[in-house]
């Protein structure tokens, strides 16, 4: 019996469940464009309402991963970790826990993407780097992660094509919200990349798409069953996203801050989270048997500069300018720089949890209660260090530095935030956008949990 498109809509629009092969027609005859723009929004809306079960959301998967080119890492030997973020603010986790990893001998094969939104994605980053390329011959991609045990290159665009075209046309249809569209967009594209096992870290907070921790949690349950029934090892983290990773937000200065975390001498807060989950890609990767062995290994190669020298190493087998790692100077500076300071006009306008301003008293002490992190993203993309539109330029020494976080104590004077550059303009707008990011408190505040679970 033929298929056809309005049979389809009609039976998800009913609530039905769609076999395999009804999910291929429709996979593989919107990438193809056989199957117009208006039946495919027409079968996206009804699954966003009525929602997928398990098996269709992995046949969905499946489909999408195998609308394009699935990468064969066989040639390298071992097994292969990859590791994903659902994206966040200051999220340069993977140059921290990626060379950490292929520094304990987990063989790293890393596709990434661009930003768009608020910063660059990895790739961005490290194109920051002077003369780092981010495309390598695919012989040259195998030979580098055999011998080096990582190389991190831009994401192929015949990696899922169809995850692309869904994921446009949900984007302006109103169905980006579904479980099953989200988690079948991320797991088709890491699937198709090849490694072995996959390590996810599920952001949740007010600069995350899932704000929610219970929704987060079932993103990742979700995704986990996915990779797990595909026959990859997946393990999931639930982390905080209520506030930026480190202090760094942009392209050039969040290289910096993880070389920094690479010395030993980065922030807390991401020198944790890369080292947790790079304990985890450790153990996936067989080199550990467990987690907390994992994450003591990965110690070791950070206390002994084992890892640093990996990521020198990276950057000089991509072309890139190796002596960066010990002179920042070399990074793309801004010409324009400007301070968020705590006066009496942020003061005024700032939301209180406990307590209230007081304007006329200058030594007066305040917490961060709370910060807009959303506001923050949106900040940084205004400095020039984001994307609104796919293929925009981005300013790489562009972004914000975020002086102050949650519990920290601050008075009147002090430097919250400094944003950066080369558009004076742009710095402008952006410190006008973040001028009440803060919500301040009385009393002493805690910071957030950073790791809130692990699911399997």
């Amino acid at each position: 019996m033929s298929l056809n498109m309005i049979d389809i809509i009609t039976k998800k629009r009913d609530g039905g469940k769609l076999t395999n092969e009804e999910i291929q027609f429709f996979v593989n005859g919107y990438t193809d464009e056989s199957i117009p723009d208006y039946q495919a929004s027409a079968l996206l809306m009804a699954i966003f309402l009525k929602h997928m079960d398990e098996e269709e959301t992995l046949q969905l998967t499946q489909a999408m991963r195998d609308s394009g080119d699935v990468v064969d890492l066989s040639r390298v030997s071992g097994i292969k970790v990859d590791k994903h973020s659902t994206g966040g603010i200051g999220d340069k986790i993977t140059l921290v826990a990626g060379p950490l990893a292929a520094a304990c001998g987990v063989p790293i094969a890393k596709m990434s993407g661009r930003g768009l939104g608020f910063t660059g994605g990895t790739i961005d980053k490290l194109e920051s780097i002077p003369g780092f390329q981010t495309t390598l011959e695919p012989d040259d991609f195998f030979k580098q992660v055999d011998e080096l045990g990582i190389a991190i290159i831009g994401q192929s665009g015949h990696i899922a094509p169809a995850d692309k075209k869904i994921y446009a046309l949900r984007d302006v249809t109103a169905t980006v919200g579904n479980l099953s569209l989200i988690s079948s967009s991320i797991m088709s594209k890491k699937l198709a990349a090849g490694s072995d096992a996959i390590v996810l870290d599920v952001k949740c907070g007010k600069g995350a798409f899932m704000e929610n921790e219970d929704d987060a949690a079932k993103l990742a349950e979700t995704m986990c069953k996915i990779g797990n029934s595909a026959g990859k090892r997946t393990i999931a983290v639930l982390t905080d996203m209520n506030q930026p990773l480190g202090h760094a937000v942009g392209n050039s200065i969040e290289v910096i801050e993880a070389i920094e975390c690479l010395k030993g001498t980065g922030p807390d807060d991401v020198l944790t989270l890369s080292l947790y989950l790079a304990g985890l890609m450790v153990y996936l990767g067989g080199k550990a048997e467990s987690l907390e062995e994992g994450e003591k290994l990965a110690k070791e190669a950070l206390d002994s500069g084992t890892a640093l020298s990996v990521f020198r190493r990276l950057i000089t087998s991509q072309e890139g300018n190796p002596r960066v790692v010990d002179d920042y100077s070399l990074m793309p500076r801004p010409a324009h720089q400007a301070d968020l300071i705590l006066n009496k006009e942020v003061l005024s306008g700032s939301k209180f949890v406990c307590g209230e301003a007081d304007v006329a008293d200058t030594s007066k002490v305040y917490y961060i209660a709370e910060i807009d992190n959303q506001r923050v993203g949106i900040a940084s993309q205004h400095t020039g260090a984001g994307r609104a539109v796919k293929d925009e330029p981005i300013d790489p020494s562009a972004g914000i530095i975020v002086h102050k976080k949650i519990g920290d104590a601050v008075k009147m004077g002090d430097v919250l935030a400094t944003f950066y550059g080369n558009d004076e303009a742009k710095v402008a707008n952006a410190l006008q956008e973040a001028m009440h990011i803060y919500t301040l408190s009385e009393a002493p505040v805690e910071a957030p949990l950073l790791i809130k679970r692990t699911i399997e």
